[in-house]
């Protein structure tokens, strides 16, 4: 590809820029093998739109610098035509969030880059560089009217005094924290009394001015929502002078029990917001819409609002349906009901045609629907996962990774699937390290089911040895084992060490069916603990399986699999590895913040006494079987873990070192449920595969 650079902004004063190296070195490329050093040169590639004409592909690029523990975001453009690509901004300063303008002349971003983070332009060749916004807080997202007179911006917004010092104004050195209700704190961070809230303002194409905060400035929850704050939640129509958003305009303990999520419409002509999932007055919508709905989505000509919405409060891992709201009738469609999937990333192609992205047997696939026969065609095929995609001109463009490789752009033919690669990032990398083969096994369950199960092999593999063999216990625990590439649990970084890696997509996982997913709540140690073991001893019969050599390790619900394996695994095993997993489930309940989570999965509260369910998930906390521990264990968290606090970790880690079992305990200061600083990584990675050498390999 031809690579250009241009309209590298120079501002006042210019910091120094990251300096970013991505070249291997001599050894690492006579090695030929992926390690945690060369995965970190990888460059991540994702924020993709295609320009209004399908002409041209906008998107990121972030790179990170080790020693300086820290990355920078860079904007692309690649021509659709040639493959040409031009970087647009410099490593001097994050720039992200990227959008075309509605005739495509212009690209939106934000950036740090003047010292808080605000709103700028470009051209698309990359010049007239400018600054759109000076607002007095940072802008966490924005979106600009088809119209472009208007615009929304998310902002933080204090709206509760949380700490004592603005309560007892006299006491200005005390750090309380005061509460009278749930959630004090939510996935990384305590309730300090700020909100995000979505403010619309006017905009002239030069500036984008001051704007009135829709959601209520007193309203003490988030748009979009909490925890992960996705701009994606929100949506201009294409007339631009309505704005479809995602709210949960609930509070305390009654915000903590539940997922009860709506679309809200916000006028700006009238200054007037609408609940469509909740009409006053019409209780049977309320009734059927009592779940997350979200991500609203403007067919071309206004008439409806495509979303997705779960059927059950309290179940975060429900079906996500496609839903269809008709703003002439307010009348709703399920337009899924008879597809057994998830509906996600939808987009409309024209008035009657929506295409979506769906877990399809742990792939993630492009699917479409016509309004016309409500039939739901999958599209596209092939192990990989499609995680984004957008449609301009009849033209598809996707962010698409497999186990074997990080995120690169697809074109996809709109009408027959067919994918072609347009992008190579890692070029480089790929060019000198080998990646070992993935193969796709259907193990046989205990009840008799076919489980699918990625058996991925270390590179150069010889099946005349015998290998060291780890067993992944997936996290969610509704979540897929796909065709994922992640850059903590990267199947390929095990391989390369040596290990034979077995992932089954057990019981409790989409992509085969919502019966298949809804199988694991209420029975955490049941069915799911022993598709893990069917998939284990499947593999280990293999001759070049060292069935002596064996490991286990996860996360989250992972995490907890491995906990109560420890108890259960009968000598399979000689090492495990937790990462901030479930281990008592009594004081999980009470650490925990969002409650709807293990309301549904345990079944209920630990005093509930009369329910069954709830009573057998307490009776099987993996806690109460630390007395068969025998086995070396490696436990890793972090602080600011609130879903799953990091003292279920310490409790583990002490009741291991009380019973005589080797163990280590690592604990982040300053990363919370996953780990995503560089060198904290780094660390990770070293703690990981040395405990896995030390006590599987070199058995």
């Amino acid at each position: 590809m031809a690579i250009a650079t241009l309209g590298l902004c120079g501002c006042q004063q210019t910091p120094q820029p990251l300096t970013i190296d991505n070249a291997l070195t001599q050894q690492e490329i006579a090695d030929g093998r992926l390690t945690p050093e060369v995965m970190w040169k990888m460059r991540r590639a994702g924020s993709s739109s295609l320009s209004p004409d399908g002409q041209t592909l906008l998107y990121t690029l972030t790179d990170y610098n080790m020693a300086e523990n820290r990355g920078v975001s860079t904007i692309w453009l690649e021509d659709m035509t040639t493959h040409a690509t031009t970087r647009l901004t410099d490593n001097t300063s994050s720039n992200f969030n990227p959008q075309w303008s509605s005739d495509g002349t212009q690209i939106y971003f934000l950036s740090g880059r003047s010292g808080s983070v605000q709103l700028w332009k470009m051209s698309r060749e990359g010049n007239n560089v400018t600054q759109l916004s000076s607002l007095d807080k940072d802008l966490e997202g924005f979106g600009i009217a088809p119209s472009g007179d208007k615009a929304w911006y998310v902002q933080r917004v204090q709206v509760a005094d949380r700490r004592s010092r603005d309560i007892h104004k006299d006491m200005d050195k005390s750090k309380a924290r005061i509460y009278d209700d749930l959630m004090v704190r939510h996935w990384d961070y305590w309730d300090e009394g700020e909100h995000l809230h979505i403010f619309v303002g006017d905009f002239n194409g030069e500036k984008l001015s001051a704007g009135r905060d829709i959601i209520g400035e007193k309203s003490a929850w988030d748009a979009p929502l909490a925890p992960y704050f996705d701009m994606a939640e929100i949506a201009w129509n294409n007339a631009g002078d309505m704005l479809a958003y995602t709210m949960k305009p609930l509070t305390g303990a009654a915000y903590a029990v539940s997922t009860d999520s709506d679309i809200f419409v916000y006028s700006t002509a009238t200054g007037k917001t609408q609940n469509i999932c909740k009409p006053v007055g019409i209780k049977e919508a309320a009734a059927n819409l009592p779940g997350y709905d979200k991500y609203p989505v403007w067919s071309p000509d206004d008439r409806y609002i495509a979303f997705r919405s779960q059927r059950r409060a309290g179940n975060e891992s429900d079906k996500e349906r496609l839903f269809l709201y008709d703003c002439q009738t307010a009348q709703m469609e399920d337009l899924t009901e008879d597809f057994d999937y998830n509906a996600t990333n939808v987009v409309w192609r024209d008035n009657s045609t929506l295409y979506f992205i769906s877990p399809i047997e742990a792939t993630h696939q492009i699917c479409r629907i016509s309004l016309d026969d409500k039939e739901v065609e999958v599209l596209t095929r092939g192990d990989h996962d499609i995680n984004a995609f957008t449609m301009a001109d009849d033209r598809i463009a996707a962010e698409v990774c497999t186990i074997s490789m990080a995120t690169e752009f697809f074109e996809v033919g709109v009408d027959d699937g067919s994918m072609t690669r347009i992008s190579n990032v890692n070029e480089e990398i790929y060019k000198h390290i080998k990646m070992g083969k993935v193969e796709k096994r259907w193990v046989k369950t205990t009840d008799g089911k076919e489980m699918l199960t990625w058996v991925i092999l270390p590179p150069d593999f010889d099946a005349s040895k015998k290998y060291p063999v780890l067993l992944y216990c997936q996290g969610g625990p509704q979540s897929v084992v796909s065709q994922f590439w992640s850059y903590r649990w990267n199947f390929q970084l095990m391989a390369a060490q040596g290990y034979v890696v077995v992932a089954p997509n057990r019981r409790g996982l989409p992509s085969f069916g919502q019966e298949w997913l809804d199988q694991i709540s209420g029975d955490y140690s049941g069915q799911n603990i022993r598709d893990y073991l069917s998939a284990i001893d499947d593999v280990a019969k293999e001759e070049w399986a060292d069935e002596n050599r064996m490991g286990c390790v996860g996360a989250s619900y992972g995490g907890y699999s491995v906990y109560f394996l420890a108890g259960h695994h009968q000598k399979r095993f000689k090492a495990f590895i937790s990462h901030c997993g479930i281990f008592d489930f009594n004081s999980m309940y009470g650490h925990t913040e969002e409650l709807w989570f293990v309301n549904n999965d345990y079944g209920g509260a630990y005093w509930d006494k009369e329910n069954a369910t709830a009573q057998r998930s307490y009776a099987n906390s993996p806690h109460k079987f630390v007395k068969n521990w025998d086995t070396p264990i490696l436990i890793i968290t972090g602080e600011y873990d609130f879903r799953i606090p990091y003292t279920q970790s310490l409790e583990a880690f002490t009741a291991a070192k009380l019973m005589g079992v080797p163990t280590r305990l690592v604990e982040f200061e300053d990363e919370a449920h996953q780990v995503f600083k560089p060198q904290n990584s780094m660390v990770w990675n070293r703690e990981f595969f040395s405990w896995l050498d030390k006590y599987v390999k070199q058995q």
